[in-house]
């Protein structure tokens, strides 16, 4: 990763940007490089529920597994757990294995607290999306996580009021802003969905379909490019559109947001497949109401969606058993019986392609049980996961997203603005951390 700090450089020509890491933590001076002997104990830092059920179905079966036991140990998520192992490394402690958020992937890598584990999992990347696979090596030749969990970006409508007001699900995002306006024709108290300006995970899910690459490298230095013009498109979208009062500029999972689903004033939500649990708490009264379809497009010839959400599995540095944990880390991921187990005790999506239409897929959610091919139609967005372009301080960019442009959303300002004050925030950040930033 590029960086002015101490640990060592390495160039690679990237599509998403990582670029410098110290791979003297990585392969197997640290660690096992041969074949384990004798019983190994590994700790895994998770916050996914029910993981521990999903984990006694490794330390119960036959083979090699009963030499390596994994013990779950419950963590809090996002940013909380990412200082949390970073402290832990600083200290030489950190546990075996950790779930890591992919942004927060290039946050760890940065810091030596993530193994290159490419020798023992590389045979797993035909188990993922290419898009998906991407976001565990950062665009290099390294592996720092296998994929676990995916959250593909998709559109959700009520489909009895689309039919009630004459709308057509949108295919292109300028047919999504001319459907917000008949909406407001037809029904001026409805509103087609809203701005939400507390979920810097949509909004960048959002530039990622549209192209973005908020951090790259440029040589040895990190290029940061959040006010990009992709999204400069985004923002001025979405800005247009709450100027204009086509939609609401009201934030999510409030107590007002979930009435105005259950009510039919909003009759859209741009959000993720693990929408149906969100609307089953959010909207119960409207159940088999809603439809899925794919994100709209920028152009008809596009076929590409965004990430809101996602999460892997990755080897620490300070492990000492580190192909056992990438063994278990591969098995976790990408065996069909844990893969069933993490669907069903755990609710997550997965990111193998191959558990996307099978086992728990094969019915879809309760809430749309109308719609038989959810899960079908589901993986087939998936596989159109646009690459990612994740960086070493996500955490400073989504807390400035959300000053800039709840200020920009509540006063129906300038939304590229708010982008320029995001850009400048990250930039002055990762400067004052002693990243090497280009012009």
């Amino acid at each position: 990763m590029p960086y002015t700090k101490r640990r060592r450089l390495v160039t690679t020509a990237v599509v998403v940007a990582l670029g410098a890491t110290s791979l003297a933590a990585c392969g197997s001076e640290n660690g096992d490089s041969e074949t384990e002997s004798g019983p190994v104990s590994l700790t895994y830092w998770t916050w996914t529920p029910g993981m521990d059920k999903v984990v006694d179905l490794w330390n119960k079966g036959p083979g090699k597994k009963d030499r390596i036991t994994v013990t779950v140990k419950k963590q809090a998520s996002g940013d909380t757990l990412i200082t949390k192992i970073l402290t832990a490394h600083k200290a030489g402690k950190a546990p075996d294995l950790v779930q890591a958020e992919y942004q927060a992937l290039p946050t760890l890598v940065s810091n030596d607290a993530l193994a290159d584990i490419s020798g023992e999992v590389g045979d797993a990347k035909g188990s993922f999306a290419d898009g998906v696979w991407q976001q565990t090596t950062l665009g290099t030749d390294a592996v720092y996580a296998v994929p676990q969990d995916i959250g593909p970006m998709m559109f959700y409508y009520r489909a009895d009021l689309f039919k009630k007001y004459g709308l057509s699900v949108p295919a292109t995002w300028d047919e999504f802003a001319q459907t917000a306006r008949e909406l407001k024709k037809a029904a001026p108290q409805k509103d087609l969905t809203t701005f939400s300006a507390n979920d810097s995970g949509l909004f960048a899910g959002l530039a990622q379909q549209a192209g973005a690459k908020w951090w790259t490298t440029s040589g040895d230095r990190w290029k940061v490019s959040i006010n990009d013009a992709a999204t400069q498109k985004v923002a001025k979208f979405w800005g247009g559109l709450v100027k204009e009062g086509a939609i609401d500029n009201q934030p999510m999972y409030t107590p007002a947001w979930n009435k105005a689903l259950n009510t039919g004033k909003q009759i859209a939500w741009v959000s993720a497949v693990w929408a149906p649990g969100t609307l089953t708490t959010a909207a119960p009264d409207t159940k088999g109401k809603w439809a899925m379809a794919p994100l709209p497009q920028w152009s008809a010839s596009e076929n590409r969606t965004g990430s809101w959400g996602g999460s892997s599995t990755g080897v620490t540095t300070d492990s000492e058993h580190r192909e056992a944990a990438a063994e278990f880390a591969a098995w976790l991921n990408t065996d069909g019986e844990a893969l069933n187990a993490l669907a069903k005790e755990s609710g997550i999506y997965p990111a193998a392609t191959n558990a996307q239409t099978s086992g728990a897929f094969l019915e879809p959610p309760a809430y749309f049980s109308h719609q038989a091919d959810f899960y079908t139609k589901a993986a087939g967005i998936a596989k159109t996961t646009a690459p990612s372009a994740w960086g070493p301080n996500v955490n400073v960019a989504y807390t400035a997203f959300k000053d800039a442009f709840g200020a920009a959303a509540k006063n129906k300002s300038d939304f590229v603005s708010a982008l320029n004050t995001m850009q400048d925030a990250t930039v002055a950040d990762m400067k004052k951390q002693g990243f090497g930033v280009a012009r």
